[in-house]
C-alpha cells in the first residue's frame, strides 16, 4: 500500500517559517519525482516545487526565492522549507508522487498524502 503522509503544518506569523516533511512508504522512492501542491479556500489546487530523484528542481513563481524542496533518498522523505510566509501562502498543501520526469501538474501525479494546513496569520 502506498502512503504519503505529511507533517509540520501549523499557524504562523507573516514572515516566519514552516518545514513540511512528506515520509512514503510503498513504492520504488527512486523512480518516482516527488512534489508540493497547495490548495486554498475557493481555489484549484496548484503546484508549488517538484523534486527528481536525481535532485532537479522546479517551483512556481509565486514561491521561488522564498521556498525550498529536498529530498532524502535513504529516508523517503520529502521536504519543503517555507521562509519569508506570506497570508496569501494560507492553504492546505499536499505531497505528490509520479513518474514522470519533472512533476508539475496534476495529471503527472499518481499518489497524494492527505495534507496538512498551513496558516499564516497579517
Amino acid at each position: 500500500q502506498v502512503q504519503l503522509v505529511e507533517s509540520g503544518g501549523g499557524l504562523v506569523q507573516a514572515g516566519g517559517s514552516l518545514r513540511l516533511s512528506c515520509a512514503v512508504s510503498g513504492l520504488t522512492f527512486s523512480n518516482y519525482a516527488m512534489g508540493w501542491f497547495r490548495q486554498a479556500p475557493g481555489k484549484e489546487r496548484e503546484f508549488v516545487a517538484t523534486i527528481r530523484w536525481s535532485g532537479t528542481i522546479d517551483y512556481a513563481a509565486a514561491v521561488k526565492g522564498r521556498f525550498t524542496i529536498s529530498r532524502d533518498n535513504a529516508k523517503n522523505t520529502v521536504y519543503l522549507q517555507m521562509n519569508s510566509l506570506k497570508p496569501e501562502d494560507t492553504a492546505v498543501y499536499y505531497c505528490a508522487a509520479g513518474r514522470t520526469y519533472t512533476l508539475r501538474t496534476m495529471g503527472s501525479v499518481d499518489y497524494w498524502g492527505q495534507g496538512t494546513q498551513v496558516t499564516v496569520s497579517s
